[in-house]
């Protein structure tokens, strides 16, 4: 058997420092300290050449059990739907109203920060309810 592999999520985006701070806020993440030899992210910024400057960034689960999430700038708008979404796992083990009060809390709290609420499934006898959304830049993710 193959052991396990760590892995990061990559985003193509226009504003990568951005979407990260969104996806920080989202999951609890933390922005990673800078590149050695530089005292914050501002000064590695100004040593880039101009266009390669906030052409990526990331950020990471501070507890080191979820994945680096990297996010990369790329010349072209979103175009279509995303073929692999996030679930935001905040109703694990509820059921019924008690799930959907807590997926409603925290569609809440996303609204707030930026994101968009798509629409409410609520549960219908063999799926429980979720709530599809996209983040500030218009990517997919459920709140499960």
């Amino acid at each position: 058997m193959t052991p396990i592999k760590k892995f990061q999520v990559t985003f193509d985006c226009a504003g990568p420092e951005r979407l990260a701070r969104f996806w920080c806020e989202v999951l609890g993440y933390v922005i990673p300290p800078p590149p050695a030899g530089f005292a914050n992210w501002d000064d590695f910024k100004r040593s880039q050449p101009p266009e390669q400057r906030d052409s990526w960034f990331a950020c990471v689960d501070p507890s080191d059990v979820g994945p680096r999430l990297y996010f990369q700038r790329v010349p072209e708008g979103k175009a279509a739907k995303n073929r692999v979404h996030l679930d935001v796992r905040v109703g694990t083990g509820l059921v019924g109203e008690e799930r959907l009060a807590t997926l409603q809390a925290e569609c809440t709290r996303l609204v707030a920060l930026g994101a968009v609420h798509v629409q409410t499934l609520l549960a219908d006898g063999t799926n429980e309810s979720c709530i599809p959304m996209q983040d500030i830049e218009g990517n997919e993710f459920c709140i499960d």
